[in-house]
């Protein structure tokens, strides 16, 4: 029988997200909150990209509730949670049936985009209160998942036709942004300490999902800035220490910004190979812009979505993490981020703004839009 709803303060009702890149750990992982909790309903969402079908199935302890397939003009991730996941949330949340939604988001879709739309716009669902972030992995595989070099679409597992996102990247994004996380399987001390070198400090890791305590999740962990902080590129203060066995990290720091022919010659050194890296950078040829560095198992990313503030120090800071097998590369690694760096004698003769129409980059960062 379903309990009545436990009034909450300002009328929100709290969700569990779920996310992960392997159904069974997902699955198992939202199963498990599901139980842990009284007067909880399953909102799950599953996205078939070749139909360009997002399904939804709404269930409690009585049973499947909904189970309805959407057409989609185009079967991605942002389409889905626009058009179908936050209105069901709050669909569901408002109808006052229930004490807690525990919604189990589609393979390869990040947490993050959700709490993001709600942070900007809580209008679009004023009775969801997102309560914690958890992110559900293999723990056999775990180090495949967040270091390999397979391809989503190659696992059968894009989120849309055009999906060439790499399982590493969204694997890695998904427990730095998570609020705990639950492995299906205990996993050799090395990969257990990578996971922890990648999430957020003190947040719980768990190796069997029955361990998963519900009950404090959902009185609400997720702190929306908290974790803002610990996945932004531009990261000023001192990283914690590592947490884990078996994981090697270099912090490369510089106020010098990246010449951009050199940094291109280096993407290889810089971003191949199974680690995870992240951070910004800086190039004389965009002095204002401040460009993202994002890269996990061989597959890197480049962009710019901002410039630096009026006043605001300028920085070049990647973070690279690797298992102790790789540690070797940890030196031609840094000896390429600094060979990336200005030289003093071009500080010196051109200064760190130039007047350049081009710089080979435009592909990924678009044209340059400044001339110094």
């Amino acid at each position: 029988m379903t309990r009545p709803r436990v009034p909450r303060s300002g009328g929100r009702l709290p969700v569990v997200l779920v996310s992960g890149v392997q159904e069974a750990a997902l699955l198992a992982a939202a199963g498990s909150v599901q139980l842990g909790l009284d007067g909880c309903v399953s909102v799950r969402h599953a996205i078939d990209a070749e139909r360009q079908v997002l399904t939804r199935w709404v269930s409690d302890v009585t049973g499947v509730i909904e189970h309805q397939e959407i057409d989609l003009a185009h079967a991605c991730v942002s389409c889905a949670i626009r058009e179908d996941i936050i209105p069901t949330l709050e669909r569901v949340a408002a109808s006052g049936r229930w004490s807690h939604i525990v919604a189990c988001l589609p393979i390869g879709a990040e947490a993050v985009q959700v709490c993001r739309v709600l942070a900007w716009a809580p209008g679009d669902a004023p009775h969801v209160s997102i309560a914690a972030v958890v992110a559900a992995l293999d723990g056999t595989t775990v180090a495949d998942d967040l270091l390999g070099d397979d391809l989503l679409d190659e696992r059968g597992l894009a989120t849309s036709k055009e999906d060439r996102r790499g399982v590493a990247e969204v694997a890695c994004s998904m427990v730095e942004y998570a609020d705990a996380v639950c492995l299906s399987d205990p996993p050799p001390t090395e990969h257990t300490g990578l996971v922890a070198a990648l999430a957020r400090p003190g947040i719980p890791i768990v190796e069997d999902p029955s361990l998963l305590d519900a009950a404090p999740l959902a009185r609400g962990v997720h702190r929306h800035q908290a974790v803002e902080a610990w996945v932004a590129e531009v990261r000023r203060g001192a990283l914690p220490p590592l947490a884990g066995e078996g994981v090697w990290r270099l912090d490369l720091v510089s106020e010098r910004p990246f010449h951009p022919i050199r940094f291109q010659d280096e993407l290889a050194t810089l971003g191949g190979g199974p680690r995870r890296s992240r951070g910004c950078f800086w190039l004389p040829t965009r002095p204002d812009a401040v460009c993202t560095w994002d890269a996990a198992g061989g597959q890197a990313g480049i962009g710019s979505s901002r410039r630096w503030g009026p006043g605001q120090h300028r920085l070049t800071r990647i973070v690279v993490l690797g298992l102790d097998d790789s540690r070797a590369d940890a030196a031609a690694i840094k000896a390429a981020f600094e060979r990336c760096l200005l030289t003093d004698d071009e500080l010196r003769g051109r200064g760190s703004a130039w007047n350049e129409s081009w710089d080979g980059l435009e592909p990924w960062l678009g044209p340059i839009d400044r001339v110094a």
